[in-house]
């Protein structure tokens, strides 16, 4: 190759880079620049799609509310002020004891305080109906004390407190039977004893009170058949055969609609026993902290509603039932309204330890013996109060309606009489008393061949006191006994004594002498004595 050839391919050698250089440089700078086109693609695609759902229906938003703004405004300026300071949700079923809290009356005195009522019907579901209470749906309701403390322990709190009573079931809840298969509460003390009943109502209360205090350890731990109302029971026993060991446990008005068969009659009813079937008005516990004045308002307007329905109150559970659907006859309303003890004032006053006259049944006792019936009948686990039934009530607003001097209305109240007074029996009457059942009461401890009480025994005598209170309607048959062994007139009178000595010991409690008789049976070994409770025959 010659020199000048060569040099021209060197020359060529270092000019080609250059070129390659170069064209590597304008393909950088277009990517560049695309890359700086898609940047700002994004970017602007951004500010569109913030624009569009972000900014624009925050204008508009901000435009709707001022316009709404403006809107009310307008509407604020050509209206009135509202006549309801408040507006009260009560929870409640269509039991006739609460037939004030639907009546008219009661709403033209609420509106008076500008307090506006509202009523649910939840159908005696009591669960439900605290549950509304807790979570504040609702802020009032009428309650069974027994369904409250039953509710109460199912949800472990205490949502609710009692602010008045309202009413006590006396005869309107009755256990109805073939007279021939029952007879007494004695007959019930049978493996297969089933008792008919709405469960969580104040039917089933009546069984447990029954369970409780009777001695029935033969009945079986769960002896319900669930039916869904007092009417399902009724349409129970007409399709039941009449030696069916079965037990209607209804309320009135189907307790008289039972009662038109002649083989029928009541075992028991509520109007034999005192303070276990009681409605009560409770109240949320903020609501009730916050809106104390308001509680207490509805308080004076609910008494006097009742008040002026106190010599109407037949005409008004009579038009209760219409408006429900379940129209009454004459003879019906009258039984439900003697079944039914609609509280005053002044009886409310007594309740909650507020008044100095006559003395009534208190609350607080209420609570304790009604807790103690659903533990010993196994209704509940244990006592949602925890030993301290003062926390399920609240006596301030009626303090307050009391040092206001408050009346419901211009003719004075009353705490009417609740003592039953039996009258005294000749020897002739005691011996036909028919019995009624047999009271479940702890053995009693004699000092061997004495008739001496051990104190154990004797406080189970004063825990009996209790009891008796309770059934203020029966006469007791005290029966003492003794062991078979030795002299025969030594061991009658042994028994005897035994029965003297107890029926001493609860008159010295306050139990009236004339309610009771001891005597001695026939020795049978068995060294306790036994409680039956009794009626003349009718």
């Amino acid at each position: 190759m010659s020199r000048r050839r060569a040099r021209e391919t060197a020359d060529r050698g270092l000019r080609s880079p250059a070129w390659a250089e170069e064209g590597r440089e304008r393909l950088v700078s277009k990517g560049k620049l695309l890359a700086v086109c898609l940047v700002w693609l994004l970017i602007v695609a951004a500010a569109a799609g913030a624009w569009r759902y972000l900014v624009a229906p925050a204008r508009d938003e901000a435009a709707r509310q001022e316009q709404e703004r403006k809107r009310q405004e307008q509407l604020a300026g050509t209206a009135a002020d509202p006549h309801y300071r408040f507006q009260v949700n009560l929870a409640l079923d269509s039991f006739s004891g609460y037939a004030v809290l639907r009546s008219r009356e009661l709403q033209n005195q609420l509106a008076t305080q500008r307090i506006k009522l509202t009523l649910i019907d939840d159908q005696a579901d009591y669960p439900r109906r605290l549950e509304s209470l807790r979570t504040g749906e609702v802020q009032l309701a009428a309650f069974t004390i027994d369904a409250l403390i039953k509710a109460s322990d199912q949800v472990r709190d205490l949502p609710a407190t009692i602010v008045a009573i309202l009413d006590e079931t006396r005869g309107a809840d009755a256990m109805v039977a073939y007279k021939s298969v029952f007879p007494n509460i004695d007959a019930l003390n049978r493996a297969d004893t089933r008792f008919v009943l709405t469960p969580d109502s104040p039917s089933e209360t009546l069984v447990r009170v029954v369970k409780s205090h009777f001695h029935l350890a033969n009945l079986p731990a769960d002896p319900w058949v669930p039916a869904a109302d007092a009417e399902d029971v009724f349409q129970r026993y007409r399709q039941a055969a009449a030696t069916s060991r079965q037990v209607y446990v209804l309320w009135e008005p189907f307790v008289s609609k039972m009662l038109e068969n002649q083989e029928t009659h009541v075992v028991v009813d509520s109007s034999r026993f005192r303070g276990y079937i009681v409605d009560v008005l409770v109240a949320n516990r903020d609501f009730l902290a916050k809106n104390q004045e308001l509680v207490r308002d509805f308080l004076a307007s609910y008494f006097r509603a009742r008040h002026e329905h106190r010599d109407g109150m037949l005409a008004l559970v009579a038009d209760d039932a219409r408006q429900a659907g379940t129209p009454l006859s004459s003879a019906q309303a009258q039984r439900l309204v003697e079944g039914i003890w609609w509280k005053n004032t002044q009886e409310n006053y007594a309740h909650f330890g507020l008044s100095s006259g006559r003395p009534l049944q208190h609350l607080e006792d209420m609570i304790t013996n009604i807790t103690d019936v659903l533990r010993n009948s196994g209704a509940i686990a244990s006592d949602p109060t925890g030993g301290r039934p003062h926390l399920l009530y609240y006596g301030k607003v009626l303090e307050e309606l009391q040092a206001s001097q408050f009346h419901p209305g211009l003719t004075p109240e009353a705490i009417r009489d609740d003592t039953i007074r039996l009258p005294a029996l000749s020897d002739a009457q005691w011996q036909q008393l028919v019995p009624v059942g047999t009271l479940d009461v702890p053995p009693l401890i004699f000092a061997r061949g004495t008739a001496t009480l051990t104190e154990a025994s004797l406080a189970t005598l004063d825990d009996l006191v209790s009891k008796l209170e309770s059934w203020p309607q029966y006469y007791l048959l005290v029966r003492g006994n003794a062991a078979p062994r030795g002299d025969a007139e030594a061991n009658r009178a042994l028994a005897e004594a035994r029965a003297q000595t107890v029926r001493e010991h609860l008159q010295g409690r306050g139990i009236d002498a004339g309610r009771i008789q001891a005597r001695g049976a026939p020795p049978d070994g068995d060294s306790s004595v036994t409680f039956v409770l009794g009626q003349p025959p009718f």
